[in-house]
């Protein structure tokens, strides 16, 4: 009796593992199937582990990417199958151990824990780490619960016997516990199709989550590339605001926020993938972002170029008492901690080139831009207002490359040109619908396009769309017409790909008339 009862409870045990492990397989390949558009793309084409090459090769062709999305599919459903009921389970197991091996590997937690961040920043052992380990032990563990293997594998027994047993009440009840699952299997596929018929596909059911974007395979070309100092950049590069939070919102109080939560470090990682992928071989960041960008490409092995803002490690409020005997180190302790993080271009950064100008403390910046050069850096220099830029020109301050805001004034929340002031960017924000309040970062475009036109150095033209005001295809054609020889422009991961695409278009299509630089 104590045997049989341990037997029960074995089999009980095993039942219920299997039933749950196959009941998601089959829900996840249903999931996908209904969705009607699901591919594995996305998945495949952001992986970064050291596998990432074959992943990248079943997302390449279209041929090998429509197999691969119905293995997949399919898998899972006839894995989940049979698993639940318990039909061919000793294969299904394996089938199942292979498959989540193989996502696994896709985004191994021990080299890429930040990947896996719904998780919860595991290493080494994660969910498809458990799930694979129950399925190998599923395939190796004689029991296999109640099924219809079990069944199966008791009437081969009873026809094997030389005494035939009995057909009776006991093994007609032992027949109906191995088909139990069955009718579970129809009640709660019966509630999974009517929990889809009322709330449509459940996204919350692995990679089903779709976001309206233009995929790789519909990018129009390569993107074109140019020179500054001895970098090769594409045309267009990304902008680090997005990552880092500052979203130039106006008077929209919950927009940094917002941006903050969906990039995640995750996303900030797949964003980055996708930008590389799509020919964005150069970012713009922050200061404060070096330490994300530097175990991005610690982690991903990206060769991503890094430009880094920098500015004195002083609070723009202490401006007054730079002077003769303020201590240099102050001056250059963010440039080489920039070049510490792995940073490949040095910039000084608007605001700070606004400030010291404003403040008639240039000095600072020849200083800055000297001790980049003597690192044997590429410096670049930064302004939101184009006297800055006049000024620093007039004291022979000449960077590697200029990056200006470069934007047009036509767009509805443009304050009045008469109510424009140098120098206001980054300065107080009036509640006066007819002055400055974080919505306008080129005051003067016809100025800018003046100085632009006469520069003999590589020019980035930056807040093209007046941080969102202005349509892509407008602000990237305005932006090159006008001189721009590389715009940078901060995206979201579902408009990397259109973007590569506009900026490619306008390349084509441009009417400048000041020759290229870099």
């Amino acid at each position: 009796m104590e045997l049989q009862q341990k037997t029960f409870y074995h089999r009980l045990f095993m039942t219920i593992l299997r039933v749950a492990i196959g009941w998601h397989f089959l829900y996840e390949g249903l999931s996908k199937i209904l969705q009607g558009n699901w591919t594995a793309s996305g998945f495949l084409l952001n992986t970064s582990g050291f596998l990432s090459g074959f992943y990248h090769a079943l997302a390449s062709s279209p041929g090998i990417l429509k197999v691969t999305d119905l293995l997949n599919m399919y898998g899972l459903l006839l894995i989940g199958l049979a698993l639940f009921i318990g039909l061919f389970s000793r294969f299904a197991a394996l089938a199942g151990a292979l498959l989540m091996t193989l996502y696994y590997f896709a985004y191994p937690p021990f080299g890429n824990p930040l990947m896996n961040a719904s998780e919860g920043h595991l290493f080494i052992v994660d969910r498809l780490f458990i799930e694979a380990s129950a399925l190998v032990f599923l395939f190796f563990y004689s029991e296999k619960g109640y099924s219809i293997d079990t069944l199966m594998e008791i009437n081969r027994k009873r026809k094997k016997s030389i005494v035939p047993e009995p057909e009776n009440s006991s093994s007609r009840r032992e027949a109906l516990k191995n088909l139990a699952t069955l009718p579970v299997l129809g009640a709660m596929g019966w509630g999974a199709v009517s929990n889809f018929k009322t709330f449509g596909v459940d996204v919350m059911s692995g990679a089903t989550i779709q976001v309206k974007q233009a995929a790789l395979s519909e990018l129009k070309g390569e993107l074109p590339k140019g020179k500054i100092g001895k970098h090769e950049i594409s045309r267009m590069i990304a902008g680090g605001n997005l990552i880092g939070g500052w979203a130039h919102s106006r008077d929209l109080i919950y927009v940094s926020t917002l941006f903050k939560a969906y990039n995640t470090e995750q996303k900030v990682y797949e964003t980055l993938i996708l930008a590389e992928q799509a020919g964005i071989n150069t970012i713009n960041i922050g200061f404060p972002s070096n330490a994300l960008l530097a175990k991005y490409k610690k982690i991903t092995n990206s060769k991503i170029k890094v430009i880094s803002q920098v500015g004195p490690n002083l609070d723009n409020k202490a401006l007054s008492k730079v002077g003769p005997n303020t201590d240099k180190k102050l001056y250059f302790e963010n440039i080489d901690k920039a070049i510490d993080f792995g940073a490949d271009i040095i910039q000084i950064q608007g605001n700070w080139c606004d400030w010291l100008v404003r403040d008639q403390k240039i000095e600072v910046i020849h200083e800055m831009m000297e001790h980049i050069r003597k690192q044997g850096y590429t410096a670049g220099l930064a302004a939101h207002s184009v006297e800055s830029l006049i000024a620093c020109a007039d004291q022979g301050i000449i960077p590697d490359y200029y990056m200006k805001t470069m934007h047009h004034d036509q767009y509805w929340s443009a304050h009045p040109r008469e109510n424009r002031f140098p120098f206001e960017v980054d300065g107080k924000e009036y509640l006066d619908h007819n002055r400055f309040h974080n919505n306008m970062f080129c005051l003067f475009p016809e100025r800018t396009v003046e100085f632009v036109s006469k520069a003999t150095v590589p020019v980035m033209g930056f807040k093209v769309l007046a941080a969102g005001a202005i349509e892509p295809k407008d602000g990237f054609k305005w932006a090159y017409d006008n001189g721009a020889d590389f715009i940078c422009v901060g995206m979201f991961d579902f408009q990397v790909v259109s973007n590569v695409n506009i900026s490619i278009d306008c390349l084509k299509t441009t009417k400048r008339t000041r020759p290229w630089y870099g």
